[in-house]
């Protein structure tokens, strides 16, 4: 895991000062929100008490994938306002971590991480040394470097990753990565080896350590989500792996090309969850598709992006 003036911390490896690289990250560390989020899967946001529930998510900002669909693309992007860069040091952002984890079910989330992977370390030891003990959830596009992940070993205690595309043309199309499917499909076996195919709970159904694999159906893609199910299934036991099948895709912006101007339909959803089915997936979550005008957060709010 290189940084310098040759970081190489992805797999785009730019080999380029912080800053001039592909996701645009600086050397320092970009955060716009520490959040308590309780629009995860349950066993990442819920809780047996209803006012301490919640994960709380670090949202760092730039990203080194760059889809052009992003949700989260007021702070995903290579140029970020600095206005929403309200989280600029590690000790700041533990502190918030520990004024809110009281309030939350034990659980941090480093959403986006993996152009400040260099960063983890010392911002766990920070909110460690605050006397805190919190589960670590790794919230990732997929998109990440084996190498880098071996660094993480030890420190992620769930791994919480996208599998976005198994066709390589959707992926330079819509994610300028047509190498997407090999570099994902090789980290999701890293993710295994390091914290196993399961998800272990505790007695509140919280989870502690383990691996939840999510995928977006995106409309118009209905095959490439067929057969990121049909490479799961081959690699992962369906009976014992997390799935999160989610149907909460809308169009973000203005002048997406087809199909992307366009939500998901129920038919196309449908497709994807029955294949999900018939190949023996039985533990995960399916969402409604009236998810679609649920996710839609608002990063200019200093204190949780995701509330009204």
């Amino acid at each position: 895991m290189q940084l310098g003036i040759a970081c190489t911390l992805c797999p785009r490896q730019c080999r380029t000062p912080r800053g001039d690289g592909y996701c645009g990250a600086p050397a320092r560390v970009e955060a716009s929100a520490v959040c308590l989020h309780r629009g995860e899967e349950p066993p990442l946001a819920g809780g047996t008490d209803a006012d301490s529930s919640g994960i709380v998510n670090i949202f760092f900002n730039h990203c080194n994938l760059q889809c052009i669909y992003c949700q989260n693309g007021a702070i995903s992007g290579r140029s970020v306002d600095a206005a929403l860069a309200h989280y600029t040091d590690l000790d700041a952002i533990a502190r918030e971590v520990a004024r809110l984890l009281p309030h939350s079910n034990g659980t941090v989330g480093f959403v986006t991480a993996a152009h400040y992977a260099h960063l983890l370390p010392d911002l766990v030891e920070a909110i460690r040394g605050l006397g805190l003990a919190p589960t670590f959830v790794y919230n990732s596009s997929g998109y990440e470097s084996v190498d880098t992940l071996r660094q993480l070993e030890g420190l992620v205690d769930v791994y919480l990753p996208d599998f976005k595309y198994i066709d390589t043309a959707l992926a330079a199309a819509y994610s300028h990565a047509a190498d997407y499917p090999a570099v994902a499909t090789a980290a999701l076996l890293e993710m295994r080896r390091q914290v196993g195919q399961s998800l272990k709970t505790d007695d509140r159904g919280i989870a502690y350590r383990g691996l939840i694999v999510r995928h977006l159906v995106l409309p118009g893609a209905v095959d490439n989500s067929l057969r990121c199910l049909d490479w799961l299934a081959d690699h992962f036991d369906p009976t014992v792996l997390h799935l999160s099948l989610m149907a909460q895709y809308f169009p973000p912006r203005e002048g997406l090309p087809v199909p992307l101007d366009r939500p998901l339909r129920a038919d196309e959803y449908r497709a994807v969850t029955d294949h999900a089915d018939s190949l023996g997936f039985c533990r995960g979550w399916q969402q409604e598709l009236e998810a679609q005008t649920n996710y839609r957060p608002d990063f200019a709010r200093t204190d949780n992006p995701f509330e009204p």
